[in-house]
């Protein structure tokens, strides 16, 4: 069997001089500038590793530097969290969890979310690159009108929601900033650790680190009920007791913005529900379907026509945000037939299937059939979306098979 190997890209050209020299903060620097220059998305650190960027989805290993040793990547740990003492919160979190996150400030080109963990004894570190620079809608892919008048909603829960890496992070952000333009109210964001900065436009803006600034996303929902918000960003849904408050924030006339890892609209609703005990089951049932704003699963894919990846996405707008027919399936546990409530009568509201979705980026030729496919929850609704001109000569067979039901 041929041996595989990874691909390859340049070092920058301090980095190149120093590739023999121990992982200080000047080759730290030069690291972040590689990222932020061949716009990768993510930089990881590993022992016996060179240094690796992700670009556009793939792994890229640094070439020209020698593989890291636990001296480089102690002193890498040392450069984003500071001297490991038992005052440093960080060091603390990354001795007794295993593991801690940090923000970090490239000058005024990036920041970095940077995750510290240990793995086979040593510290390994995977840092992920945030611009500075927050995207429109537009520039997302999203349906602007409709998005404009979920973010003018003065209560409910906005759920985004997909695979870590997806591209979640950014198009809240991108809602926060829209609100924080456009509206005179006070936006209060929980993160771990801080992403994006929002500077105070026509809004206030307080921004909030768990571990830092509160000791648990529950904790900051609830304290954050006294502190007159208007629009509250959660950055994870990570446990019952948070699920429970951002709920209980959207019912009581807040705008909630949060995540969960799933991959689809009505999957969303199954998962916050059995979640919780069966006893109370019923009872968060009825708090979601009147609270729930809107839900946008999202997957981020290679483009075809050119450099980068695209979004798409299924969006599915709840009683909140307009539409009382999906708030009564909620309540009468027909998730089921989400779907074709989103496919047949959602597109007033900007509601849309995600494979409709990606089977329109195929056929618009910016990404692959394959990609297109593969994402796809529901293979045969995507075949059905598709123009038959892009289905490969492999697939024919299965779409002659949907063409006869």
């Amino acid at each position: 069997m041929a041996e595989q190997f990874r691909r390859t890209v340049q070092a920058p050209e301090a980095v190149a001089k120093k590739a023999g020299e121990r992982l200080d903060g000047e080759v730290m620097e030069a690291l972040l500038e590689g990222c932020v220059r061949i716009s990768a998305s993510d930089l990881h650190l590993t022992v016996n590793e060179p240094p690796v960027y992700r670009r556009h989805g793939h792994l890229y290993e640094l070439e020209g530097y020698r593989e890291l040793d636990i001296d480089d990547m102690v002193a890498a740990v040392t450069f984003f969290l500071g001297e490991d003492s038992p005052e440093n919160i960080y060091w603390s979190r990354y001795h007794e969890k295993g593991g801690a996150d940090i923000g970090y400030a490239y000058g005024d080109q990036a920041r970095f979310r940077i995750s510290v963990f240990r793995q086979r004894q040593a510290p390994a570190l995977a840092l992920r690159l945030i611009p500075y620079e927050i995207l429109t809608f537009e520039q997302l892919g999203l349906p602007p009108e409709h998005i404009k008048e979920l973010c003018h909603r003065q209560r409910g829960i906005i759920l985004l929601t997909g695979p870590t890496g997806c591209g979640k992070t950014t198009t809240i952000a991108s809602m926060i900033d829209y609100i924080n333009r456009e509206r005179d109210v006070h936006i209060i964001t929980i993160e771990d650790p801080i992403e994006y900065y929002h500077e105070g436009k026509q809004s206030i803006v307080n921004q909030r680190e768990v571990g830092v600034d509160v000791s648990s996303f529950a904790e900051a929902v609830v304290r954050n009920m006294r502190s007159d918000p208007d629009v509250m960003l959660v950055g994870e849904m990570r446990d019952l007791e948070t699920m429970r408050a951002c709920l209980q924030a959207a019912e009581t006339g807040h705008l909630v913005f949060s995540t969960l890892h799933t991959v689809s609209a009505p999957k969303t609703i199954d998962r916050l529900v059995t979640a919780f005990p069966s006893a109370e089951q019923e009872e968060i049932r009825a708090m979601t379907s009147t609270s729930l704003a809107a839900v946008f699963s999202e997957e981020l894919i290679p483009r075809i026509d050119k450099e980068g990846r695209i979004a798409a996405y299924e969006i599915m707008v709840g009683e909140a945000g307009g539409s009382p027919a999906i708030g009564n399936l909620i309540r009468e546990r027909k998730t089921s037939m989400m779907r074709s409530v989103i496919q047949s009568s959602g597109q007033s509201l900007g509601m849309q299937l995600l494979e409709a979705n990606l089977a329109q980026l195929v056929n618009e030729g910016k990404i692959s059939f394959d990609d297109g496919y593969n994402r796809s929850n529901e293979k045969q609704d995507f075949l059905n979306f598709v123009d038959d001109a892009r289905v490969p000569e492999s697939y024919q067979h299965a779409l002659a098979a949907i063409r006869k039901e």
